[in-house]
């Protein structure tokens, strides 16, 4: 689509489900590109509207609400207020967040149902769905568990496997069970409404596969031919569930059934921006149904289908409204090589980040947005997260600044020096200062953000450089007007890197330019050289960045182990029965328990441990493999269970009489096996 200049923008941000907290995916994913973004336009003195709010309806609540024993209304309560404070705290600056257990909401999206509904865009169908004879209701897909005919894990959902990634339908699973009572449900007939998609597909491949064939992201277009072009079509998609969370579908012959929750969440966006205006007391309909807007969705992969699909075609059917002009989507961030999972705790979490890294938002902010998954999943590491904060923004971007402010101190006090006459080494910095701002806003319009921030980076180094080149340490002996220009040009490139790093470090930029005493500036004002004027008083050097050391982060990656290690062991299943045996079998295995006398580790051996033990008909010397597990201080003088009719068997030179027994834990760890009360040496075990 050819380039077009708007006159307002509308930028959005996926809803977060109010059923946990945020974590970095959700950052990486949308809220970090759509604040840089609004930012830099706002820097531009566009006319902005940024909205956002909790998605509070859906089975994911329901799920979360039964799970803790409280209701949906409990649950969305605390996650909406926990999210909304995370955000402002980080420094995502939407002009509204709003929640869709809002009246202003379940107002909208109900408009928008009856609309379409007396246009006759819905079909009526009967369908078959798993209903919970014991619970009495319907179930949602993710109310429906089983084992994945993909891949053969048991706790599948009825819409997906995690651990294959096939999408599924509930009838698809073998031998279903409801999460409510655990019960096997039964098919029953249902009423529903669906949208049928195949109308639209015509004008889905105009609009979006030539339309936008060259100004939307490959993931995004290659995502959309795939439903679009697929072999049997866009199908027909139901638009009400039976539930009773959620907006209630307002026809005739729907009662105990809600709207579906990405019919209703996308619009959304629409109900937060009326909620916005209505505060400011201004108009909200020309943010979505004036054709010089400009409609702008940052999401994740996973909501692709909907805001390029779906919730296109609800707007177009409905009519008077703007379609999205762009949908950057970004693909996922993993964390130190796995898969992010709410559901194992392996995230890191927006509130405890800024807990254990407080006055350090735009560390994280920087890191993420340099490490984007813009075009393909990427990966956060904690040594990655500190090398990039030690190695850049400590060593590049905050000793720049800190130098020359320094340097301003120490040699004029704290004033900004003259301009003197340029040497040729000052054009070429101005020039490129000049071109700076035009090359990262380019990147920023592109929504390359990546690539943004890289350039930010470079004007940094570029700033470093000049320092370095200068020498303006050693000028001052004998030319204090040459160090007087050195610094006048270094501080007004510190005022520039201000003004273009804001949308990414906002936080920063404010702390620079509470240094030099100025406002926030514009972008137009962005590469000039005269920005900070001569004889301007500065202020002292204010720590922008500082270095990470490596106990901070090991610590973080201690915590994500452990909750690794006590999901696995959550999450562990018994090792398999064994073949089945006779009771004679069982009978020939002579178990007592036994008494450890002595304890001592095996020379050039990490396993093993020398035990003695008294057997109630003797003493005998036992090698056992539990040096990892016990050190032999905790086994003397305990009671333990040992089979002594083995076989003996040389190890290490010496004959082992017989095995101590031991449990072993879903970590793999060892539990030795004691009566709970004291019993004589040599008592049988049967």
């Amino acid at each position: 689509m050819k380039n077009k200049s708007f006159k307002r923008y509308t930028v959005t941000s996926a809803l977060p489900y109010a059923n946990g907290p945020l974590h970095i995916g959700h950052l990486a994913g949308c809220y970090i590109p759509s604040d840089i973004y609004v930012r830099y336009l706002r820097s531009k003195e566009r006319e902005v509207a940024y909205v956002c709010g909790s998605d509070e309806h859906g089975v994911a609540i329901t799920i979360k609400a039964k799970k803790e024993g409280i209701s949906p209304q409990d649950v969305v309560d605390r996650y909406h207020e926990m999210m909304k404070n995370s955000f402002q705290e980080f420094g995502i600056s939407f002009d509204h967040y709003s929640r869709t257990s809002a009246a202003i909401h379940h107002e909208t999206a109900a408009g928008f149902f009856k609309d379409l509904y007396k246009k006759g865009e819905f079909l009526e169908q009967i369908t078959q769905q798993y209903f919970d004879q014991e619970a009495g209701q319907f179930l949602a897909d993710r109310y429906i568990e089983g084992t994945c005919p993909k891949c053969g894990h048991d706790g599948a959902y009825g819409d997906q496997c995690e651990k294959c990634g096939s999408s599924l339908s509930p009838t698809d699973l073998i031998n279903p069970k409801s999460k409510l009572s655990g019960s096997t449900p039964v098919l029953k007939e249902t009423k529903h409404w669906f949208l049928d998609l195949a109308r639209y597909t015509d004008f889905l491949k105009n609009w979006i596969l030539v339309d936008h064939a060259s100004d939307w992201k490959n993931n995004v277009l290659g995502q959309c031919r795939s439903w679009l072009e697929a072999g049997d079509g866009l199908q027909a998609r139901s638009m009400t569930r039976d539930m009773d969370w959620g907006i209630p579908v307002p026809v005739e012959g729907a009662e105990g059934k809600v709207l579906y929750v990405w019919f209703d969440a996308p619009i959304g966006y629409i109900s937060s921006t009326k909620e916005w205006a209505k505060e400011k007391g201004i108009d909200w309909e020309p943010y979505w149904k004036d054709e010089e807007t400009k409609l702008v969705h940052f999401i994740g992969k996973d909501n692709i289908v909907f805001h390029c699909i779906i919730f296109p075609a609800i707007l177009k059917t409905h009519g008077g409204y703007v379609l999205p002009d762009n949908v950057p989507a970004n693909e996922f961030l993993n964390l130190e090589g796995d898969k992010i999972s709410t559901s194992r705790n392996w995230a890191v979490w927006l509130h405890e980040y800024l807990e254990d890294f407080p006055g350090k938002q735009d560390v994280l902010r920087y890191v993420l947005t340099a490490n984007a998954p813009e075009t393909k999943d990427n990966d956060f590491t904690w040594k990655d997260f500190q090398s990039r904060n030690n190695s850049e923004l400590v060593a590049i971007f905050g000793n720049f600044v800190n130098r020359a402010v320094v340097l301003t101190h120490k040699f004029f006090e704290g004033k900004v020096p003259a301009l003197g006459p340029l040497e040729q080494i000052d054009k070429d910095v101005l020039d490129e200062m000049a071109a700076f701002p035009e090359k990262i806003a380019g990147s920023i319009e592109r929504y390359r953000f990546r690539e943004a921030l890289s350039f930010v980076m470079d004007f940094a180094r570029m700033g470093n450089k000049y320092l370095a080149d200068t020498e303006p340490w050693k000028a001052i002996k004998t030319d204090p007007e040459r160090t007087g220009t050195v610094l006048n040009i270094a501080l007004n490139i510190v005022t520039n890197l201000a003004v273009v790093s804001e949308p990414f470090l906002p936080f920063t930029a404010a702390k620079i330019y509470g240094m030099l005493g100025l406002e926030g500036l514009h972008w137009k004002q962005a590469g000039n050289a005269d920005l900070l004027k001569a004889g301007a008083t500065i202020k002292e050097a204010a720590l922008l960045f500082e270095k990470i050391e490596d106990q901070v982060v090991e610590v973080q990656v201690n915590k994500l182990l452990e909750a690794k290690k006590k999901n696995d062991m959550e999450n562990a299943q018994a090792a398999p029965m064994k073949d089945i045996i006779t009771y004679d079998d069982f009978a020939k295995l002579d178990m007592r328990v036994v008494k450890v006398l002595t304890a001592e580790p095996m020379p050039k051996s990490k396993k093993l441990l020398k035990l003695t033990v008294d057997t109630g008909l003797g003493q005998r010397t036992v090698l056992s493999g539990v040096a990892e597990h016990f050190k032999p201080e905790e086994l003397i003088g305990k009671q333990v269970v040992m089979l002594i009719n083995l076989a003996p068997r040389k190890m290490m030179g010496i004959d082992s009489e017989g095995m101590i027994l031991m449990a072993e834990d879903r970590d793999g760890g060892l539990k030795l096996l004691q009566p709970h009360q004291g019993v004589f040496n040599g008592a049988t075990i049967s």
